[in-house]
């Protein structure tokens, strides 16, 4: 397979072709209401299905959270270094207790004040079975929270986690415990509170959000109170919608936009284009542990091998993906702390081989399954291309994140593309532990590879952790389980008016943006 042709792409690039000509030829000065306003305006494809961050895991809340929400820990973006945010400092007292020192003088967007209470209780909370957050992965190393003083906190950790520092500047927030304790889960969602740069005004489901700038965010830390002083989160599934939404500046920004659309809008005098590998991993889970799957094609480990053999990863990278994207064989990304690229077994793109695969897995003929998918219509039917052309054909299912996990956790697909950007955490447990520790996400349930998984999160010594990665990484990939295809870059598009500048970590820092 040189290159990849669909009809729905020559449809888009005309359409694209035509926006832009009309606004090379009729848009002599765009119109900049949204910088007038001061009002940014993003849009995006997906909605969370609850703004609460503990309670979705899709990336447009993972960029609500950190909008609105502020975490003990801040990771430098540059260096890479854990610096002071909501805590003001910690300590090791042991390899399972860490003690924070927490920041006075901090208020909620409500007015309340931050203390121990709010920590202790949101780390409790989260914990506890009740909560029912669907980010259990982040937090399932903490035992329990106490707290000391006022600002004083100590975390307890069930066992020894290493990563403790990484999770706890990323994907963590804290919420406050008397509003949430007065409003419940159920209001939250509607109202939500945090400590953050942007407080959430309103949540219109189905439609997005509206932020403003909290103007009592407390200064000396590593995050600036933010220059623009309103931000509109818009949902706009059809991405042809979005495109021209941002061409005639009803949007300013969005990201996603495919590789061929974004290099004819390069062209348009009020946009500005850029593109930027970041930590998402595009793969093929395969279930072979789940009872409704017992007699699936994907049980049979020659299976597996065919259908990692039939995908040509460099062409979806270099070709579809492009602006970065590479071809990955690893169920981790390459920069995270264990993730053994020599590990992994390297399956080449050889489709005679995954035909003579399925031969001697007793399908001669190919066979047919059930393929789900929430994103990406382009690569999922490059994908199904792929299979096709070595006797797998599929029938699509195109759902929502929540739709698809759900079905997932329920034993109920044989076959899904996914992607996971491992909420930006630079570690292999954000990745290889999430899908191979026996947990709700876990399609194969390997007790070798768990054990290795389990002993990698809980080693303080960084090179016993890399030899357990390493091994785990080998058994995976050796057995086939999943079929890493490559890594997504992202082409951001936005108003030449905006100062935007993208990260490696998916996560667009709207904080520091500003007008021009």
């Amino acid at each position: 397979m040189k290159k990849f042709s669909f009809n729905h792409f020559a449809l888009r690039r005309t359409l694209v072709a035509t926006l832009v000509a009309g606004s090379l030829v009729g848009i002599s000065a765009p119109v900049l209401a949204n910088k007038a306003n001061d009002t940014l305006v993003y849009a995006v494809g997906l909605e969370p299905e609850n703004v609460s961050p503990y309670h979705n895991n899709v990336r447009e809340g993972i960029i609500l959270s950190h909008l609105a929400w502020d975490t003990l820990i801040y990771r430098d973006t540059k260096t890479g270094e854990y610096k002071p945010l909501l805590a003001t400092s910690w300590k090791w007292e042991d390899a399972t207790h860490l003690l924070f020192t927490l920041r006075e003088g901090v208020t909620f967007q409500n007015g309340d004040a931050f203390s121990a209470d709010d920590v202790a209780f949101t780390f409790n909370y989260v914990t506890s079975p009740e909560s029912k957050i669907v980010t259990r992965q982040n937090v399932d190393w903490i035992e329990r929270a106490e707290k000391v003083d006022d600002y004083t906190v100590r975390l307890v950790l069930k066992q020894p986690f290493p990563a403790a520092l990484e999770y706890l500047s990323g994907p963590t927030p804290i919420y406050p415990e008397k509003y949430f304790k007065s409003v419940g889960i159920e209001g939250y969602a509607k109202a939500p509170i945090g400590t953050g740069p942007y407080k959430i005004t309103e949540v219109l489901s189905g439609e997005g959000a509206n932020l403003e700038r909290y103007e009592g965010y407390f200064e000396g830390g590593p995050i600036s109170k933010p220059a623009i002083s309103k931000i509109q989160f818009r949902v706009i599934p059809d991405p042809d919608a979005r495109l021209a939404q941002l061409m005639t500046g009803a949007v300013d920004w969005t990201w996603r936009v495919p590789s061929d659309q974004a290099d004819e809008m390069k062209m348009m005098p009020n946009l500005q284009v850029v593109s930027s590998e970041t930590m998402r991993v595009g793969y093929l889970a395969m279930d072979t542990s789940s009872e409704a799957q017992k007699d699936s094609p994907f049980r049979n480990k020659l299976v597996r091998e065919a259908v990692n053999y039939a995908i040509n990863r460099d062409a979806l990278a270099n070709e579809l993906v492009r602006g970065g994207s590479r071809a990955i064989y690893t169920p981790c990304f390459p920069s995270q702390f264990g993730c053994d690229v020599s590990a992994a077994k390297k399956y080449n793109y050889d489709p005679a081989k995954a035909k003579a695969l399925l031969a001697e897995a007793g399908y001669p003929n190919g066979f047919e399954t059930d393929f789900y998918a929430y994103r990406d219509m382009d690569l999922a039917e490059a994908v199904l291309g792929n299979l096709r052309a070595v006797g797998i054909t599929s029938k699509m299912h195109m759902l929502t994140y929540a739709a698809l996990r759900k079905e997932q956790r329920s034993g109920n697909v044989p076959l899904a593309f996914q992607t996971w950007g491992s909420y930006s955490v630079n570690d292999a447990s954000a990745m290889t532990s999430v899908y191979f520790n026996g947990g709700a996400d876990d399609m194969n349930r390997d007790t070798e590879v768990m054990a290795l998984v389990d002993a990698a999160d809980t080693n303080v010594d960084p090179e016993i952790r890399k030899k357990n990665y390493s091994e785990a990484i080998k058994k995976i990939t050796e057995a086939a389980y999943w079929n890493p295809m490559f890594s997504y870059s992202s082409n951001y598009a936005f108003s030449k008016e905006l100062n935007f500048t993208p990260y490696p970590d998916e996560l667009p820092r709207f904080v520091e943006s500003s007008w021009k």
